[in-house]
């Protein structure tokens, strides 16, 4: 299969429109081509592209900051002499500055798949200034590595931050240029928009589920974003960085494992295959230690489980990662009433809001953990509503079929 940048560079009359004009591109480690050459540099290798200007989203262009509110500069590349900006430093919006350095800007960020991941609201922000400069926004398309299951609530109204771009779930199902499209849709946005669609991309075919196992490398799109397995199961685990638990940040394996040094981690499994079992399918969860080398509980011995998306258990269509950590923080609440599950801190510059709240796009998911009379059903009532409405809302208005 070819990716958005590839055909761009193998298809001339694709690049047609953008003769004359001067090009901005928004990327980072992960904007590669099919032989890992870096967007940017294929880009100024392409001599019929004028490059005026890139941008780098969180963690940076070169991707290398680590956590959330972990700014980047902006700095001339020394190899093309071309400014880069960051969107996520100063400013998370590109600035009117910014806009004046180009025409038309490519945006070539690997996304995965999941709401609260900042690169899709980095691209709302980006559509947004260029309609009102009246520039051109071609994003070009990458697979959205957790394929097209939906899960998790609606962003409820009042709730939208930086990682919480507009009223979807959790995991959307959606690529990055069928977001695009959707963010035009439902923000009455007047841009010039255009997406260099992927070729060949499957997303309901095993074993990768829409990622190319065997054709295309893995490259980190962010420190913590190691592997195919933590992007499955990242709709689920990224919830944990709202939580005392660990995340496994600080480990070899961040986003796929969870725990602590204070709890049971074999009561917790039990207790959730009393209260739900059917949520813990699609995957193995296997019991662990581990000591985070930083970052919570750093230092201290763990015990928890690894998430194993994938292997002879994993069933692309059963795993539900928002409803399993879901299910785990329920767990601990009914086993520890009093632990304090939920951590209090400014997080991605939402103030005065919990950062689980932050996370989910409303208290509903907090609430029903804290609830001692609530039960799995609850949630899943809940969550089925909203998931059958974004599902329809694709297919009906911008065809996009879901399972």
């Amino acid at each position: 299969m070819r990716f958005g940048i590839d055909r761009l560079l193998a298809e001339k009359d694709l690049r047609g429109p953008l003769h004359g004009r001067r090009v901005a591109l928004v990327a980072h480690p992960a904007s590669v081509t099919g032989d890992l050459t870096h967007s940017l540099d294929a880009l100024a290798a392409c001599g019929d592209i004028r490059l005026a200007s890139a941008f780098g989203p969180q963690h940076g262009l070169r991707g290398d900051k680590q956590d959330n509110m972990i700014e980047s500069p902006h700095f001339t590349d020394p190899a093309h002499g071309i400014p880069v900006y960051s969107l996520y430093g100063d400013v998370r919006r590109p600035t009117s500055e910014m806009m004046d350095s180009f025409d038309v800007v490519l945006f070539d960020l690997q996304d995965l798949g999941c709401r609260i991941y900042t690169f899709a609201t980095t691209l709302l922000y980006v559509l947004e200034a260029a309609a009102e400069h009246g520039k051109s926004v071609w994003v070009l398309d990458r697979p959205n590595p957790a394929g097209r299951p939906v899960e998790g609530l609606l962003l409820r109204p009042g709730w939208e931050s930086f990682v919480g771009a507009g009223p979807m779930p959790m995991r959307h199902g959606l690529t990055l240029g069928e977001m695009g499209r959707w963010f035009v849709d439902c923000y009455g946005l007047d841009v010039d928009y255009r997406t260099i669609e992927m070729e060949g991309w499957r997303p309901a075919e095993a074993p990768g589920f829409g990622w190319p196992l065997v054709e295309r490398s893995w490259v980190n799109p962010s420190p913590n974003a190691p592997a195919l397995s933590m992007a499955r199961a990242y709709a689920g685990t990224v919830m944990l960085e709202g939580a005392t638990l660990s995340e496994g940040r600080g480990t070899t394996r961040p986003l796929e494992l969870f725990g602590a040094p204070d709890i049971d981690a074999r009561s917790i499994l039990n207790t959730m295959h009393d209260m739900a079992p059917a949520w813990l399918e699609g995957c193995r969860l296997r019991e662990c230690w581990f000591e985070p080398t930083f970052h919570k509980h750093a230092g201290a011995l763990c015990h928890g489980f690894q998430i194993h998306p994938d292997g002879k258990d994993y069933d692309h269509f059963a795993f539900k990662p928002w409803r399993l950590v879901s299910l785990a923080f329920k767990a601990v609440r009914r086993l520890y009433p009093e632990y304090p599950i939920w951590r209090d801190f400014p997080y991605e510059y939402e103030t005065g809001k919990l950062p689980i709240d932050v996370i989910n796009g409303g208290p509903i998911l907090r609430e029903w953990v804290d609830d001692p009379s609530s039960e799995a059903g609850d949630l899943d009532n809940l969550a089925n509503s909203d998931e059958s409405q974004w599902i329809e809302q694709m297919r009906d208005s911008f065809c996009v079929v879901m399972p």
